[in-house]
């Protein structure tokens, strides 16, 4: 299995740090938080990663390298204009191949395992990780039942930024710019997406208060 880190944001909450300092590189107990997701990643046996850049990507190539130090091989997917989540993911295809992968948004910090990460199944063009909306979140983006992704008025889950992705998906995808979102409610409303429910730490890293609880339980 090959992941993709979407790195390629410009943390737009999070300024004025990230006017010099890509999110992904934000110090996280002595490590830039993307090294420590490619350790996630690592552990589960997943080390073939591509990471797309944009905003001062440059400084998240000098930082990460090939990979090698630590224990992935890692390349990466340039975009000469954002392309938002959905538009990176597309545009990096090529590198990924033609099996499912999984994605994994670059501001998040999370204690899942990722050898838990249940494969797709059938005809299922994406598989992605829910958790019940936490207080700081005035709602929620989906909903599921029996382990099936569900768009409706109650949405008491938020997408973690982790799933598992055919490569199919992407079929009729638009060109350009466009979010994830728009092919996971498509996935959905087809009956061709599954979720699975994680209660355990997971942080959204963007904003000031978000980074702070992270580093309280990390420093």
């Amino acid at each position: 299995v090959k992941a993709m880190i979407l790195a390629a944001g410009r943390g737009e909450r999070l300024r004025p740090l990230t006017d010099r300092v890509p999110k992904p590189l934000i110090p996280i107990a002595g490590e830039p938080l993307i090294v420590h997701q490619m350790r996630w990643l690592a552990r589960a046996g997943i080390t073939d990663i591509v990471v797309n850049l944009h905003h001062l990507g440059g400084q998240i190539e000098a930082a990460v390298g090939s990979g090698r130090d630590i224990g992935v091989q890692v390349r990466y997917s340039r975009e000469t204009e954002r392309l938002e989540t959905g538009g990176g993911v597309r545009y990096a295809l090529p590198l990924l191949g033609e099996s499912p992968f999984l994605i994994l948004n670059g501001d998040i910090w999370t204690d899942l395992d990722f050898t838990t990460l249940a494969p797709l199944a059938g005809g299922d063009r994406c598989r992605l990780v829910l958790t019940p909306t936490p207080a700081h979140r005035e709602h929620g983006d989906f909903d599921q039942r029996d382990g099936r992704l569900l768009r409706n008025d109650h949405r008491p889950y938020v997408y973690c930024g982790i799933a598992i992705l055919d490569p199919a998906l992407f079929d009729d995808a638009p060109a350009g710019a466009f979010s994830m979102r728009e092919l996971y409610f498509r996935a959905a409303a087809e009956g061709r997406a599954s979720a699975q429910v994680f209660t355990g730490r997971w942080f959204d890293i963007g904003s000031q208060e978000m980074l702070k609880a992270v580093r309280r339980i990390t420093d």
